[in-house]
């Protein structure tokens, strides 16, 4: 059988595959604008409550405060503390990643409550239990009072965080809250077309998250990073992995054309957070040697700084594990992917794309 190149949009580039209110990624300009507000200037003054409470807003067509989500969240953190028995009996000999994959997937209605809650508030809990299982400890009872990031980091380190650390993942949370339509989104709104429930549809768009092209670039950042290791180092070790034909991690972007928006609004977080762990100047050092080193290699593809390589510097600065990097994303990308879910819900039409057919026809 021979087959013909296809002049179909290959990966469903360029094709709309749905109208939305939640959030809007133009890749020339280098813009991300979420529920109405750009990047930089939602996590300036936003929460991950508020951005949520937008999201949720916005996708359902009825009016949600920001005081109503943090206390849905807080009580839902506390329901799923509750359920954590059964929640994590299915993740039992799996690793981090595949046992929140497990847990979520556990999850279930709660009578008069709402769906969107119960799964926002549950992912940080699963994701700390999980991370104090492998350490061998019992998982750390959540605070409602604290918020969505606070209680994430409490969780996680069994201690109350600072500001500045709370403040930190916050900033991370609104600024990955939602992305357009992303592989993880889409196929959570794939699923949501079926009208099958949210708790379906977030599995699956956790599923997507799992792959290396879609949200496993943070942890290989600091690989790099650790691999460099010297200022020294910099420039011949990027010069060498650039002639071997190797990936740089934490550059280049399937839609941005420019510098990826998040970018910069993570390495603020990362200044403010003023932490004596993290060495910022390397990283920048880093960074810039990077960004000229491949405009020299490949003058031809727009390869620049993307949101994990201050993804990954922040997390490790707050001494997130490594291991527990991709629930954490799923953790802020959870707001996004219930309003998408309900907006194509709300929509009532199953997501059918066509395919172009490239094989044998019969005799």
């Amino acid at each position: 059988m021979t087959i013909q190149p296809s002049k179909s949009p290959i990966g469903l580039d360029g094709v709309p595959a749905a109208e939305t209110v939640l959030s809007h990624v133009d890749g020339e300009k280098g813009e991300l604008i979420i529920a109405g507000e750009h990047v930089a200037d939602l996590a300036r003054k936003s929460s991950f409550e508020g951005v949520t409470a937008r999201l949720w807003s916005a996708a359902n067509a009825t009016l949600i405060s920001e005081a109503e989500v943090r206390a849905a969240l807080g009580e839902a953190r506390a329901r799923a503390f509750a359920r954590l028995p059964q929640l994590l009996g299915a993740a039992e000999g799996l690793s981090v990643v595949d046992g929140f994959r497990s847990a979520v997937a556990g999850l279930r209605a709660e009578s008069g409550l709402t769906h969107d809650a119960t799964i926002v508030g549950a992912m940080p809990v699963i994701a700390a239990a999980l991370v104090q299982r492998a350490k061998g400890a019992a998982p750390k009872f959540p605070n409602p009072t604290l918020s969505h990031a606070g209680d994430t980091l409490a969780m996680l380190h069994g201690r109350t965080p600072n500001a500045s650390e709370a403040a930190a993942l916050d900033a991370y949370f609104v600024t990955v809250s939602d992305h357009g339509m992303n592989a993880s989104t889409f196929a959570a709104r794939v699923v949501a077309s079926t009208q099958a429930d949210l708790f379906a549809a977030i599995t699956a768009g956790y599923c997507a998250l799992t792959g290396p092209l879609h949200g496993g670039a943070p942890e290989p950042v600091l690989e790099m990073l650790d691999a460099i290791g010297t200022r020294e180092r910099i420039a011949p070790w990027i010069d060498s992995a650039l002639a071997r034909g190797e990936r740089l991690m934490g550059f280049g972007h399937r839609v941005y054309r420019v510098r990826d928006p998040r970018a910069d609004v993570l390495k603020t977080a990362i200044e403010r957070l003023a932490t004596n762990t993290t060495d910022l100047p390397f990283a920048a050092e880093v960074e810039a040697y990077a960004r000229a080193a491949l405009r020299r290699s490949k003058p031809d593809r727009p390869l620049d700084t993307n949101v994990e390589f201050f993804t990954a510097i922040l997390l490790d600065a707050l001494s997130i594990p490594r291991q527990a990097f991709t629930p954490i994303f799923a953790v802020a990308r959870s707001a996004g992917w219930t309003a998408h879910a309900r907006e194509q819900q709300r929509r009532g039409r199953l997501l059918r794309p066509s395919s172009v057919y490239v094989g044998d026809m019969p005799s």
